[in-house]
């Protein structure tokens, strides 16, 4: 028999941890056990829950509300289906709102996870669709969208792809409006992609929002590549998991998904609710089918622990999940002179992702592409930013701007 293990942190200052343990492995699973005869007993025995292991920290000096336990519990795989939803709802449903308990990891079973094919084309196939074997990439993302027209929309586009960059991102509060429809804005962004790279001789990929009812989304997908987009950013929390699966693994969809972590503030920034991001935005992103996965950076404005987003690029990259893996792309705050502890931080296998970074440089939009990609090229030579930028007048004015690492 194959079970799914999740592990949790439980925060009770007086609770027996080991008797909370055994009441979720039961409750959640056949609800009740000592109260069933023999015959029913064996009959249920083997959708019953198992404790696994029960470790009890107390509190340093008796400090309240810091007593808990990390509890790992076993559900059968027989008893839910092989899709995330039902993996949730069976291991995390009705006891996430039984008091102070976090899901902190799953650890799933070949059988479950023989219905995931993971990214379809992960960090390695990304790579090859630009031609960048080796280096960080970097992506830009448009600032602002609402309210442009086409035309706003296209030089602002021009602006950023001149710069060299990577990948240009829609914002993902850019919906389908009559001002830039989806079809044409990607028509349009993708004739500007092809007029900058006569300049740059670089490959590009413009990933757009998809947006709307949820039956809707594979259409308007198939639209927008129709039109020429090459990637898709998607929200994936607000819609769920299962319909980021949808989309992966729909052999119509032939382009890269670049996951969106808007929604995640709410589930996992506490300590004592939620699921940790390790899991939300990094393993459940990855079997779900993510090629790139946005995650709030430890540098900037919306700022996440450092160890909290190594902890992502782990299960995005991790060789003990036998997917392809998911391109870390931590975000928010990101300007040229970060690029070194990015590096530092995440090795090559990353995405610098960068908006006011980029806009915010004093000679425009294609200048602080530029001074992003001097900046990595220094980081991989080992040269110091502030010696790199004596020779590098746009690297000199973002780091004249905003400075050097951290």
């Amino acid at each position: 028999m194959s079970y799914c293990t999740a592990t949790y942190r439980i925060y009770d200052d007086k609770a027996d941890f080991h008797k909370k343990a055994e009441s979720i492995a039961v409750g959640m699973t056949v609800g009740t056990w000592t109260e069933l005869p023999q015959v029913k007993q064996d009959q249920m025995r083997g959708h019953l829950g198992r404790v696994e292991s029960v470790q009890i920290h107390d509190s340093q000096g008796g400090v309240p509300g810091e007593r808990y336990a990390d509890v790992s519990i076993s559900y059968p795989d027989i008893n839910f289906t092989s899709d995330i939803p039902a993996l949730l709802i069976t291991v995390f449903g009705k006891i996430s709102m039984d008091g102070k308990i976090k899901l902190l990891d799953l650890k799933l079973s070949d059988a479950f996870l023989s219905a995931y094919s993971g990214p379809k084309f992960g960090i390695q196939g990304v790579r090859e669709l630009l031609g960048v074997p080796h280096r960080p990439l970097l992506m830009s993302i448009f600032k602002s969208v609402i309210g442009y027209d086409l035309n706003g929309l296209r030089e602002q586009f021009m602006a950023q792809a001149l710069g060299g960059v990577d990948l240009i991102k829609d914002d993902e509060i850019l919906f389908e409006n009559p001002l830039t429809p989806i079809e044409q804005r990607v028509r349009v962004c993708r004739e500007a992609a092809e007029e900058a790279k006569q300049v740059t001789g670089k490959e590009l990929l413009y990933a757009v929002n998809l947006t709307g009812r949820t039956s809707s989304l594979k259409e308007q997908a198939l639209r927008a590549i129709d039109a020429g987009a090459t990637a898709l950013l998607f929200s994936v929390l607000p819609y769920g998991f299962d319909v980021l699966h949808e989309l992966s693994s729909d052999p119509d969809i032939t382009v890269p998904i670049a996951a969106h972590p808007s929604l995640a503030g709410a589930l996992y920034p506490s300590p004592h609710y939620g699921i940790a991001a390790s899991l939300l935005l990094g393993k459940l992103m990855r079997i779900a089918g993510a090629d790139l996965v946005l995650f709030p950076s430890p540098y900037g404005s919306v700022v996440m622990p450092r160890e909290e987003n190594l902890a992502i690029q782990r299960e995005l990259i991790t060789p003990e999940l036998a997917i392809r893996s998911s391109f870390p792309v931590p975000s928010a705050g990101i300007h040229p002179g970060l690029v070194p502890q990015i590096l530092s931080d995440f090795g090559t296998d990353v995405v610098v992702n960068a908006g006011g970074g980029i806009h915010g440089h004093p000679d425009g939009a294609s200048s602080g592409g530029r001074a992003f990609l001097q900046a990595i090229d220094a980081s991989l030579n080992g040269v110091p930013l502030e010696q790199a930028a004596e020779s590098l007048p746009e690297l000199k004015a973002a780091l004249d701007i905003w400075g050097g690492r951290k």
